[in-house]
């Protein structure tokens, strides 16, 4: 099916202006379809408005597969300086040097959020300063300029507005937004990349796991590791994921959903699944592991511990143990991406353990009331939603 893609400027224009990301020295480029050329390159100017309020989109058939949508943000700063206006150029390629410091040392960050449509049309996105600091600590260890925390939150606001017909309907999915901070100038030796490069482009999604919302079914991996003490894999750089596509890769072969790390020193304690955190639950006790330096502090494993706790929930944030993992009544994980996903079974050195699922369990309780939360239909109590328009 041919997606067609025209959007009109005084219309962005008017709903940026109304959610208050529009200022004098913002810009939003030009936009005529989507193409492969690069984004720098763009025609102007503004193609008429086609008017319709959703882009032309099969809703009831989306996984987690690109999209690509109408508009995506770019901002650009040197060393020694700091992050100033970015611009909406439309959905395309990028340019960069052969000897940017992302390709050359992998000097690059990412995040992962969403926004949800709400019932009434009103766009919403889910604690997007949580995002924004992360991505300030990643930049810390990673030697790289970041946005300020209003700079990330306003980029954010931005580019949803710009693609608000590609938000899908209530209960449909929603539009998942990739911020991405590239040390892209120039660098031959080994050092901080001159240059840097703030990027936001935006997808329709459903389900991350081709499971959908069926129980997944993981294997503990003993033979590589995630990360290791003194790492980086508490910060969300590029060079974290690529490493575990072995493993996954080869354990989806053997039937398998995804794969739980375990902790490179010892090989006794839970680390994460590939890309999400890891929760077991017994009675009324719910443990993950503590964030100790290996394992990306999650916004929504923090949120989830939030409502467990307000749900008197005994919570514990230590070293579990694949003893404790054997020993549980649920397992789930969490992630941007997934949300709040039951695992049905782990299977760890030949021996494949179940765990309960369902109606009733902690899991279904704690994924209604986080993704109530974000859709607008629980009351956000503790001021985690960000109404856009």
């Amino acid at each position: 099916m041919m997606i067609q893609r025209t959007v009109c400027f005084s219309s962005l224009r008017k709903l940026l202006h109304q959610a208050g990301c529009v200022s004098s020295s913002s810009k939003v480029g030009a936009y005529n379809g989507y193409a492969s050329q690069s984004s720098s390159s763009l025609p102007l100017p503004f193609p008429s408005y086609s008017g319709e309020e959703y882009a032309d989109v099969d809703w009831d058939s989306l996984g987690f597969g690109l999209v690509p949508t109408d508009y995506m943000y770019i901002n650009k700063c040197s060393a020694g300086h700091n992050f100033g206006d970015g611009q909406l150029n439309r959905y395309g390629h990028i340019e960069l040097s052969p000897s940017a410091g992302v390709l050359n040392y992998g000097q690059g960050l990412f995040e992962g959020t969403k926004a949800y449509r709400k019932e009434d049309g009103k766009l919403l996105l889910f604690r997007p300063e949580q995002n924004a600091i992360r991505m300030q600590n990643g930049a810390e260890r990673m030697c790289m300029i970041s946005p300020s925390i209003e700079q990330f939150v306003h980029a954010l606001k931005q580019t949803v507005l710009a693609n608000k017909r590609w938000v899908p309907p209530p209960g449909k999915g929603s539009l998942y937004l990739r911020p991405l901070l590239l040390g892209t100038g120039p660098v031959l030796g080994l050092a901080p990349a001159p240059e840097y490069t703030f990027l936001i482009y935006a997808s329709p999604v459903r389900n991350y796991f081709k499971e959908g919302s069926a129980p997944l079914n993981l294997y503990v991996e003993e033979d590589y590791d995630r990360a290791s003490r003194r790492g980086t894999g508490s910060v969300k750089t590029i060079s974290n994921y690529a490493p575990v596509l072995m493993a996954q890769i080869r354990a989806k072969s053997r039937g398998f959903s995804d794969v739980l790390y375990l902790d490179s020193a010892t090989k006794k304690n839970l680390e994460e699944v590939s890309s999400c955190n890891i929760f077991i639950a017994k009675g009324k006790c719910i443990k993950t592991p503590a964030t100790n330096g290996t394992i990306l502090a999650g916004i929504t494993r923090k949120s989830v511990l939030e409502i467990a706790r307000d749900h008197n929930y005994q919570v514990e944030e230590r070293a579990v143990t694949v003893d404790e993992l054997i020993e549980a009544d649920e397992v789930f994980c969490t992630g941007t991406a997934v949300g709040v996903a039951p695992v049905g079974s782990v299977t760890y050195q030949d021996r494949r353990v179940e765990y309960i699922t369902g109606s009733g369990t902690i899991c279904q309780e704690l994924n209604a009331t986080l993704l109530g939360i974000q859709t607008g239909i629980i009351e956000d109590k503790n001021g985690w939603v960000i109404e856009i328009n």
